[in-house]
């Protein structure tokens, strides 16, 4: 057997599609399916069942893949481990961060990753916290930054920090600081992203359990689109306060709390939980524990 066959199988399983696991791995489909196919043959066994819609494992497949992710973590751990003999742990981490935070923390994070793991390699990527969810568990990224996660036995989640939702408006001449009660935005519309964007989905269950429901005016996906729709009068928008305070003019909007109840935007820190982690991947949740501990003041780490 060849590591590269183990690995295309591998990610070819966990994708369930020969399609997305080339446009992961920069292979010719033609090439993967070969390669997969040889294995087979070498084995003498049929290891993925294929179809229309895509693949899945044979009983001979689900078991080949559980010593496919111990033989490849084998070989990172060695990789680990020769690094380690010329004083540095190295590998390749492939991280995910939803955009609001990989704004506030990925030249940070970079800047330390550098400086702490020089023999090792980062890979990151931005979406929706429910998308790399999904990536988190085909194996496309080994830690992920998830906002308000739902809890699930496929993930270990540990929580990082927690930011308010605040209502924001214009700036207008003016402005009051007045708490906005969640009751009372069913008179203000709104400019608040799609579904299942992880703020949408909060602030409607939210509502939803004091028995009313948001006024969507407008519904567009990334912040700097919505503060500028803001800016020009079309609506008010649910965001933190960070993500005012970072734009490109926040000196063109005013914010207001959110309360009865308040909406915590809370971020968490996700591995997979049926997949081992490497000596290199436990060194960058450590860097990004302590990179948000540095970043935010104790107050806001608290999620409870």
């Amino acid at each position: 057997m060849d590591l590269k066959q183990l690995e295309y199988f591998m990610r070819v399983a966990e994708l369930g599609s020969f399609t997305q696991a080339s446009h992961a791995l920069n292979i010719a489909q033609p090439a993967l399916s070969r390669q997969v196919r040889m294995l087979e043959v070498e084995l003498r066994q049929n290891l993925l069942n294929r179809n229309g819609r895509g693949v899945t494992t044979t009983e001979a497949g689900k078991l080949l893949l559980e010593h496919c992710r111990g033989i490849l973590h084998q070989v990172e751990r060695a990789k680990e481990d020769m690094g380690r003999v010329q004083g540095a742990l190295a590998g390749r981490v492939a991280l995910g961060i939803a955009p609001s935070a990989s704004k506030m923390m990925t030249v940070r994070l970079t800047r330390q990753f550098r400086k702490q793991l020089p023999n090792a390699t980062l890979s990151i990527s931005e979406g929706l916290s429910l998308v790399m969810q999904e990536w988190l568990l085909a194996g496309r990224l080994d830690i992920a930054l998830l906002y308000n996660p739902s809890a699930s036995a496929d993930l270990d989640l540990s929580p990082l920090t927690s930011e308010l939702l605040y209502l924001v408006g214009p700036r207008g001449p003016h402005p009051s600081n007045q708490p906005m009660p969640l009751r009372s935005l069913v008179h203000i519309p709104l400019v608040i992203p799609n579904r299942p964007h992880t703020v949408r989905m909060l602030l409607e269950s939210q509502m939803a359990l004091i028995g009313c429901k948001p006024n969507i005016r407008l519904e567009i996906d990334g912040v700097p689109a919505i503060l500028d729709l803001v800016a020009d009068g079309e609506g008010y928008a649910i965001l933190t306060e960070h993500a005012v305070l970072t734009s490109a003019q926040p000196d063109r909007y005013h914010i207001r709390p959110i309360v009865q109840p308040e909406l915590p935007s809370r971020l968490y820190l996700a591995t997979a939980s049926g997949r081992i982690t490497t000596l290199t991947q436990k060194a960058m949740l450590d860097l990004i524990r302590e990179t948000v501990r540095q970043m935010y003041p104790a107050s806001m780490t608290q999620t409870a």
